[in-house]
């Protein structure tokens, strides 16, 4: 059964992720899911009609394989909400040509290793991508807040731009070519956040 329902998160990079998991046990968070290599691959029109109204059509594959949908986001008060549609598809390669066959192509692909814990009602997921480690907080909005100071990190920090948002950042920054946000393709490349105009939200770090 397909779930609609409204997306509301907070991002943030991180210096020091292992402290923020060893903050989250402290704290008696939940390990709701264990760490696990994401693949991500994102569709659109060969004219990119998705991306430029703001919507995503995404095929995840990690312990399952997650067909989504998101509305164009809005920013309140330094979180992102949106409506999202997700389902569980059966077989990952069945649902990607079944995509395909609709007229979409992959355009991106990315990869993360996520960590997933549950704690007063919200999703906390603290993930790896090859350019940062980074956190995230779903759940209510006037949840948000309080859980990131609970985590030490600074609000004034979080980050409104999505994963590829980022990346597109850091191809700019760097003169980067290569399409696909993949651990091969990063292998020997040092970045910073600066290369993607964020900073660190870990309080009191050095």
């Amino acid at each position: 059964m397909a779930e609609d329902q409204t997306e509301t998160e907070v991002k943030f990079c991180t210096f020091n992720l292992s402290q923020i998991e060893v903050i989250l046990r402290e704290l008696k968070a939940h390990l709701f899911s264990p760490r696990t290599l994401e693949i991500n691959l994102r569709f659109d029109t060969a004219s990119g009609d998705l991306m430029r109204a703001g919507r995503v059509l995404r095929l995840r594959k990690d312990d399952l394989v997650r067909l989504t949908y998101k509305d164009n986001s809005q920013n309140i008060k330094g979180a992102l909400s949106r409506r999202e549609i997700e389902f569980i598809a059966n077989d990952f390669d069945s649902a990607k040509q079944f995509i395909e066959a609709l007229g979409y192509e992959v355009v991106f692909i990315y990869e993360k290793y996520r960590t997933t814990y549950e704690y007063k009602g919200t999703h906390i997921m603290l993930d790896e991508l090859p350019y940062g480690n980074f956190i995230e907080i779903e759940g209510e909005l006037e949840t948000l807040r309080p859980i990131a100071n609970e985590l030490q990190l600074d609000w004034d920090k979080a980050i409104p731009a999505s994963y590829h948002a980022l990346f597109e950042r850091l191809c700019k920054s760097r003169g980067l070519t290569f399409r696909d946000l993949t651990f091969e393709n990063f292998k020997g490349i040092q970045v910073s956040p600066e290369d993607m105009m964020i900073e660190y939200a870990d309080q009191d770090i050095f």
